[in-house]
């Protein structure tokens, strides 16, 4: 599995800031835990990384990626009820838009879940 040294312990991280603080917290909240936990394990973590979005070649705007992890994997979080399908067309399309091939969907609802991703740059549509 591509990077699954790295998400393993992204999981790890998750747990265990949704066992310490529970749900019912905004994002911002489980983001600013997210980062302290993944630095304590050792991994390099980027939160509000922008990220630029081309369209032929012409930058067309621009988003935050929640947290970026060893450069290798992007993080979406989110306080929802539950992961829906919006949740994962938005991580696709933050793969689609960079080189980045492995995504984290991580919800800290009222019972945790998450979604891992894969988009393979040979896949991708060149910028």
């Amino acid at each position: 599995m591509l990077h699954k040294e790295i998400t393993d312990k992204i999981l790890k991280a998750f747990f265990n800031v949704y066992n310490q603080l529970g749900y019912g917290f905004l994002e911002k909240v489980y983001e600013r835990s997210m980062v302290i936990e993944l630095n304590d394990l050792g991994l390099k973590c980027e939160a509000q990384k922008k990220i630029d979005v081309f369209y032929k070649n012409i930058n067309v705007g621009d988003y935050y990626a929640d947290l970026i992890v060893n450069e290798k994997v992007i993080v979406e979080l989110k306080a929802a009820e539950g992961i829906i399908n919006e949740h994962k067309a938005q991580l696709l399309n933050y793969l689609k838009g960079t080189n980045i091939e492995v995504g984290l969907l991580l919800n800290f609802g009222s019972k945790p879940q998450f979604k891992r991703m894969i988009f393979e740059n040979k896949f991708k549509n060149p910028f």
